[in-house]
């Protein structure tokens, strides 16, 4: 539509033309506090939701393939588009000397992304029950757009390791 001097909108045309374009805004496509929008394509957005939690319990595992402790997780379950940004971080040490901790992400749901070294956060211990507390934060490409659950696993290469204060913060994209 054209603006033309001394010319009155219509109350269709100012609805056509200006309300129903800042409809089509962030603020307006909104339905939950705390949730950012990413670009899903030309001209289109989605609202994503972004969690975290934490899980303090101090647990141990032996295995030296990835998997859940006692107490598993932490764990997350978001709607994701084909990325998320993925935050790990946890306190670890193990018995032995020279053995190293590992915690990596596991994703199942519309994506099936197994527990990975090459994602994971790792401590060789320099000296039999050294601790440390470490972090890693990375985009994950790859996954299937749908519900997805984020959640850490630990694995030794021998001894046993200790795990705590376990930290998984996922946002969608």
């Amino acid at each position: 539509m054209t603006a033309v001097a001394n010319t009155a909108f219509t109350a269709a045309q100012f609805n056509l033309h200006v309300r129903d374009n800042l409809l089509e805004t962030a603020p307006a496509k909104a339905t939950t506090a705390g949730r950012l929008f990413v670009a899903t394509g030309a001209n289109a957005i989605a609202e994503r939701a972004n969690d975290a939690v934490n899980v303090a319990t101090s647990e141990t595992t032996a295995s030296t393939s990835y998997t859940d402790l006692t107490t598993p997780g932490p764990s997350v379950t978001v709607t994701t588009g084909t990325k998320a940004i993925i935050m790990i971080g946890a306190r670890m040490a193990n018995n032995t000397l020279g053995e190293i901790c590992s915690a990596s992400v596991d994703i199942t749901g519309a994506s099936t992304i197994v527990a990975a070294d090459g994602r994971a956060i790792r401590f060789e211990s320099s000296a039999a029950n050294d601790i440390a507390r470490l972090g890693y934060g990375y985009i994950m490409t790859g996954l299937a757009s749908g519900s997805n659950t984020f959640k850490l696993q630990y694995k030794v290469t021998g001894g046993t390791g200790t795990f705590v204060d376990r930290h998984l913060s996922v946002q969608a994209l």
